[in-house]
């Protein structure tokens, strides 16, 4: 497993094929234990030429001690190479907003199901990044969809999924929900997510 550890925006820009986005900068503990079930997993880094050892620390304080080592000179040493490279289309939230009322593309939140009662799109549909495996299927693979969370994190964990399994038709909001709620776009009223308890 190629697992890599840059900012979202960086591995937005480009990225080895087939590798994962989990930031350092995020939850990154957290993430890797909920998308990578296997602690056996064999991991190669990608990673800022000076967090590679950063990176490995935190990957074995949550018991990943297969890291078979990291890129030399990380990303960029792979496009002096002149090796292929993908990247995810990221759009901001007054983009999304003109879509909405455009031709109203289908979007999915990444966010946990307490956060997406509290609040959300109308129209989205809820998938929450832990269970992103368990529904793959929701996901068209014929027509263009969006992705977004509250910040840009998590979602770009999926996208990075999505595109390993061969999606390509989407786009990933920059800067998620926390921005498109400054837009027109539709939303749910606000519930309090105390009063859900």
């Amino acid at each position: 497993l190629m697992l890599d550890t840059r900012k979202p925006e960086d591995f937005a820009k480009g990225h080895i094929p087939n590798s994962i986005s989990i930031g350092l900068d995020g939850n990154f503990a957290q993430w890797v234990g909920e998308m990578i079930p296997d602690i056996q997993q064999e991991i190669l880094l990608i990673t800022y030429p000076d967090k590679e050892e950063e990176a490995i620390t935190r990957l074995s304080r949550v018991g990943y001690d297969h890291t078979i080592g990291f890129l030399d000179g990380g990303f960029e040493s792979w496009q002096k190479a002149r090796k292929q490279v993908e990247r995810i289309k990221r759009i901001t939230a007054n983009q999304f907003e003109k879509a909405y009322f455009g031709e109203g593309p289908l979007a999915f939140d990444i966010r946990k199901k307490s956060e997406f009662d509290s609040e959300h799109v109308i129209g989205a549909i809820n998938v929450p990044l832990n269970e992103l495996n368990q529904h793959l299927s929701q996901f068209p693979i014929d027509k263009p969809f969006v992705l977004y969370c509250e910040g840009g994190y998590r979602s770009m964990i999926a996208a990075s999924i999505l595109m390993q399994r061969g999606w390509e038709d989407f786009v990933d909001v920059a800067d998620g929900f926390d921005e498109i709620k400054k837009t027109k776009v539709e939303k749910s009223d606000y519930i309090c997510p105390t009063t859900m308890l």
